[in-house]
């Protein structure tokens, strides 16, 4: 029987929905084709009809979720206590594909790496934009610091297999960003570089 086009386009997306909870839960390596199409409720005879290589599906899979995530329009304290909260450190599956995925991502291909380049730019100008600053490269710096901050945070809790320590990284992150964006910086002490400036 035929399968119409509509069912095809529905079917990859089930696969990609699939790919992306797997992947993120247990990293590229650890998920195969077969348990992705398991998981989407397809055959796994089917798999190549969508995707010419896992490497293409892992492509895709990044582009897709990277592109739906959604960052609200909400300055970097208030998003950071979202992002920091033991919630989301649990929720491997449904969180944040950068931190789940970011470190995996240096050995795939140049495609995937693309993908999470144009997801990086995305967050990085989202932030800034709200970032706190008396100049726009004041403002990127506080972005980009805080979003580096946020993401060590949530990776280092998620390591850590005692929970007292791993809701410690996540507290103390928190009020590192949320005291560094009340000054108005990225929490950073300039004084070494200033007093290396007038030296040189």
């Amino acid at each position: 029987m035929k399968v119409s086009r509509e069912q095809v386009a529905e079917n990859r997306q089930k696969i990609l929905e699939a790919a992306s909870r797997l992947f993120r839960e247990r990293g590229y390596d650890g998920v195969t084709v077969a348990e992705v199409m398991g998981a989407a409720g397809l055959t796994h005879g089917g798999f190549y009809g969508h995707f010419a290589s896992k490497e293409e599906l892992i492509a895709e899979t990044l582009a897709m979720t990277l592109a739906r995530t959604v960052y609200p329009e909400a300055d970097l304290a208030a998003y950071a206590t979202a992002y920091l909260s033991p919630q989301h450190r649990d929720d491997r599956a449904g969180g944040c594909p950068v931190a789940a995925l970011g470190g995996e991502t240096i050995r795939q291909s140049a495609e995937t790496r693309a993908a999470m380049t144009a997801g990086l730019r995305r967050q990085i100008d989202r932030f800034t934009a709200t970032a706190p600053g008396a100049s726009a490269a004041e403002r990127r710096r506080a972005a980009i610091g805080s979003w580096a901050a946020m993401l060590g945070g949530v990776i280092l809790a998620r390591l850590s297999d005692d929970p007292a320590l791993s809701d410690e990284v996540l507290e103390q992150t928190r009020a590192w960003i949320g005291a560094s964006t009340q000054r108005g910086d990225s929490g950073g002490d300039t004084r070494p570089a200033r007093a290396a400036r007038k030296r040189s």
